[in-house]
C-alpha cells in the first residue's frame, strides 16, 4: 500500500504571465516592462514538476481549462515525468498568475484561479485510488479550502500530509491536525499567527505548533529554514547554500516538493529540510518557476552545519 507514488500533489495549475520591471508600480502608476513571457506554473503544478525532476514518482491532481493554457500545463507535466491521470480538464478557463519581477529577483503576484476554483471535494472523492497509492500528499491553498479538507478526510493510514497554506487563510482544526509538516514562509507565519506572532522563527514555530500540526517548517529565504517537530519539541536551524538569486518565483514550491519527497523516503524532518533548501537555492539561480527546477545532479553543495540556538 502507498507505494505507487512517492508524492501526490493536490493543488493548482496556472499559466504564469511574467513581466520584468525596474520597480513595481505604485497605486495609479504605469511602468514599462519587458516582453511578456508565458510559463507553466501554479503551486500544485510547480511542486509536481519539481519533485519529478528530482526523481520522485509523482502524480498531480488538479483542474485546468480546455484551452491553450491548459494544453501548455498538461504538456509541461508530462515532459517532467509527472503522471497526469489526475489532471482534470474543463469547468472554467485555466488559472492565470500575473507576475512582475524586479531586478533583485523579488516578485509580486496576482492570481486568477479559474479552473482551480472548480477543483471540488467530489473530485477528491472520485480520486480515492490516487490518494491510496501515495506515500505523501502535498497541498496548498490556491484551491478551495473545502477541497483541501476533503483531501485530509481521504488520507489512508500511513500517508503523510504536507500543507503550504499559501495564500494564507484560517485553517480548520481537522486540517491543522493532519499537517506533518505545515510549511510556511515568514509572511504566511505572521498571517496565520496574527498579532501574537512574536519576532523570531522559533517563536513563530512554537505558536504554529500550538495550533495543532504535528510538525512545522518555516522557510527563511537565503537564511535556509527552521524545522520544529511537535513530537520531540526539537527546533533545528537548517542553513542554505549561498547563491546569487536571479528569480525567486516558485522556489518555495520546489522546497516543499523536495521536503515531502524526502520525508516519504523516511528521512528525519531536519535532514529532509537540509535537502530541500539545496533544491530551493538552485531554483532561485534561474529565471521562471518550473524552468528553474534542478535535477538531483544539479544541486549546490550543502551549507556548513551551524549549531542550533
Amino acid at each position: 500500500m502507498n507505494d505507487d507514488y512517492d508524492l501526490l500533489v493536490v493543488g493548482s495549475a496556472n499559466a504564469d504571465l511574467v513581466v520584468g520591471v525596474e520597480r513595481r508600480p505604485a497605486a495609479g502608476e504605469t511602468v514599462l516592462g519587458s516582453d511578456l513571457a508565458v510559463h507553466p506554473g501554479g503551486k500544485g503544478g510547480n511542486q509536481a514538476v519539481a519533485a519529478a525532476r528530482l526523481g520522485a514518482r509523482t502524480a498531480l491532481l488538479a483542474r485546468v481549462g480546455d484551452d491553450a493554457h491548459g494544453t501548455l500545463l498538461l504538456d509541461a507535466q508530462r515532459a517532467a515525468g509527472v503522471d497526469t491521470v489526475g489532471l482534470l480538464v474543463g469547468g472554467a478557463p485555466t488559472g492565470v498568475a500575473l507576475i512582475t519581477v524586479d531586478p533583485s529577483g523579488d516578485n509580486s503576484i496576482v492570481v486568477s484561479p479559474g479552473a482551480n476554483a472548480r477543483l471540488v471535494p467530489a473530485d477528491i472523492r472520485a480520486a480515492g485510488s490516487l490518494l491510496a497509492a501515495a506515500r505523501v500528499v502535498s497541498a496548498q491553498l490556491e484551491i478551495p479550502l473545502d477541497t483541501v479538507a476533503e483531501v485530509v478526510r481521504g488520507l489512508r493510514p500511513g500517508t503523510r500530509f504536507v500543507l503550504n497554506p499559501s495564500p494564507p487563510a484560517p485553517l480548520p482544526a481537522e486540517v491543522l491536525a493532519a499537517c506533518d509538516p505545515l510549511v510556511v514562509n515568514e509572511h504566511e507565519a505572521r498571517v496565520v499567527l496574527g498579532e501574537t506572532a512574536g519576532d523570531t522563527p522559533e517563536e513563530w514555530a512554537r505558536g504554529l505548533l500550538a495550533l495543532g500540526p504535528r510538525s512545522v517548517v518555516i522557510t527563511l529565504g537565503a537564511e535556509g529554514a527552521l524545522t520544529a517537530d511537535g513530537r520531540t519539541d526539537s527546533f533545528v536551524r537548517v542553513p542554505s547554500p549561498k547563491v546569487d538569486a536571479v528569480d525567486t518565483t516558485g522556489a518555495g514550491d520546489a522546497f516543499t516538493a523536495a521536503l515531502g519527497w524526502r520525508l516519504g523516503l523516511g528521512e528525519e524532518l531536519a535532514a529532509a529540510a537540509a535537502y530541500a533548501v539545496r533544491v530551493g537555492a538552485a531554483a532561485v539561480t534561474r529565471q521562471g518557476a518550473q524552468s528553474s527546477y534542478p535535477t538531483a545532479d544539479e544541486l549546490p553543495q550543502a551549507a556548513p552545519e551551524v549549531p542550533s540556538p
